[in-house]
């Protein structure tokens, strides 16, 4: 889980009984929720809270100094608060993480008024810490309800999304990925720029496939290659005609990826996963980088980077393991429906289903069934879905990415490989967009809902242009 910098902030001629309550309570609900927090000692400060510019100060160190723990702020009022020292303390932290802003609900006294003792005015004051953090250009998140309390299940729902959206953004400003092997030569649908990536902090590491094809050839250690192969036997149903050096080969090449990645320091990758693999080498790719995708390491097809980054987003936000798909055909006569599908490097829980692993089929026709050992074949059972696509706009020198939410459907499809019938209110709509802003033909996809995280990460926090389709 996450750690958390928590800041409650009171004014002086509210009842400090109500920082002191608030300040206990946030604490015992992160704890119980499994977060750490990060909050000044109750004695530095008047009932633990800050008020002022000394206040904020000694908190501003505090967060500075705990720089490399905390991944999100959490700004809690009990009362009106002091919007300078809350925005000063966040200023002099310099940490440029998210922060999400709390305010609590007033309630009635017995005489049905909003006595005195127990005023809050966070209604209000709420409105005030916005208008500076706007005015000095912190981003920061709102709570579902402009105010509510500590211990309510709204605001409980909030902070799982916030701590989600602290995972996409911590992880995609510090990603790394590995880029293995050419883009097929005729795909200029997956160019992109590095350069674009690396304004958000995106690092792509490169490697040529044939050191990942000598390192598998190479491979020494036999007992580890040994227990790969039972794993992949494991993992997915291996049809009899397969032999057995074809599975060797499979263990070998992912091991070798995996081996170049750690070294690399990746969180995910992009294959070039034909044709070079298969010429040179005799197997596919695809049974591995399911297997990866499985634990935790999603891999993008075709050497498409920025596909790469779209499925490790959806895996921050979703804690799911995500699959890399093909807009690919109609659905009857159904606008709203629509098949997608790939060969496929499917993650197992991806599919939701047990599944086929043996050869590529329209590669297989060209480059020989012998050569393409390793694809996952099944249909994705039903369930909800959320669709991401990533994109290095050169022509306006931006990052981009359009979001939406669906549902796989049980469908029948009449196609091989790993087939998905999604269903996605107004789709017509989407490809509309999707062809006249010149995305790719990929996308991403979770079993999830999610595009609410995405949506805040990416367009509040990481400053890309954003189209969500469809209702909220």
């Amino acid at each position: 889980m996450s750690t958390f910098g928590v800041i409650v902030t009171t004014r002086g001629f509210f009842p400090g009984k109500l920082a002191e309550t608030a300040r206990k309570q946030i604490l015992e609900k992160l704890e119980k929720m499994g977060h750490e927090s990060i909050i000044l000692p109750e004695q530095e400060t008047r009932y633990g809270a800050i008020e002022s510019h000394e206040d904020s100060k000694k908190l501003a160190k505090l967060f500075s100094d705990n720089r490399d723990k905390i991944q999100g702020i959490i700004v809690i009022l009990p009362n009106f608060g002091d919007e300078i020292a809350v925005v000063t303390a966040i200023e002099n932290a310099h940490l440029n993480v998210p922060v999400l802003v709390q305010a609590c609900d007033d309630d009635l006294d017995e005489n049905g008024k909003l006595g005195l003792d127990n005023r809050r005015d966070a209604f209000c004051g709420k409105i005030s810490v916005c208008n500076n953090l706007r005015q000095s250009n912190i981003k920061f998140t709102d709570t579902t309800y402009h105010t509510c309390a500590i211990s309510s299940d709204a605001f409980t729902k909030d902070i799982k999304n916030f701590d989600k959206i602290c995972r996409v953004v911590k992880g995609v400003r510090e990603a790394r990925l590995g880029a293995i092997g050419a883009r097929p030569n005729a795909f200029r649908t997956v160019r992109f720029s590095e350069k674009l990536l690396q304004s958000s902090g995106i690092t792509t590491q490169v490697v040529d496939m044939s050191e990942i094809i000598a390192s598998a050839k190479n491979m020494s250690d036999t007992q580890k290659v040994a227990e790969r192969i039972s794993e992949l036997k494991k993992y997915g149903n291996i049809p009899s005609y397969i032999k057995e050096d074809k599975i060797e080969k499979q263990a070998r090449i992912g091991l070798a990826m995996e081996k170049w990645l750690e070294e690399n320091a990746c969180v995910a990758s992009a294959v070039a996963c034909w044709s070079s693999v298969q010429e040179n080498y005799g197997c596919a790719v695809c049974g591995s980088m399911s297997y990866m995708g499985e634990h935790g390491m999603p891999s993008a097809c075709e050497m498409d980077v920025v596909g790469a980054l779209s499925m490790y987003a959806l895996f921050l936000a979703s804690g799911e393991p995500s699959g890399y798909l093909d807009w690919n055909n109609n659905y009857m006569d159904d606008r709203n429906k629509c098949i997608n599908t790939h060969c496929s490097s499917f993650p197992k829980s991806f599919i939701g289903r047990d599944f086929e692993m043996s050869n590529l089929d329209v590669l297989g026709k060209s480059l020989g069934p012998e050569n393409c050992f390793g694809a996952c074949k099944a249909n994705v059972a039903a369930g909800p879905m959320t669709y991401a696509k990533i994109d290095t706009d050169d022509a306006s020198g931006k990052i981009r990415a359009y979001i939406g939410e669906g549902e796989f459907t049980n469908d029948p499809a009449g196609l091989d490989g790993g087939i998905a019938v999604c269903k996605i209110p107004e789709l017509q709509d989407l490809l509309k967009f999707i062809c006249k802003e010149g995305f790719e033909h990929h996308v991403a996809m979770s079993r999830s809902l999610c595009a609410d995280v995405l949506e805040e990460a990416f367009s509040n926090y990481l400053g890309w242009d954003v189209y969500r389709h469809g209702d909220k």
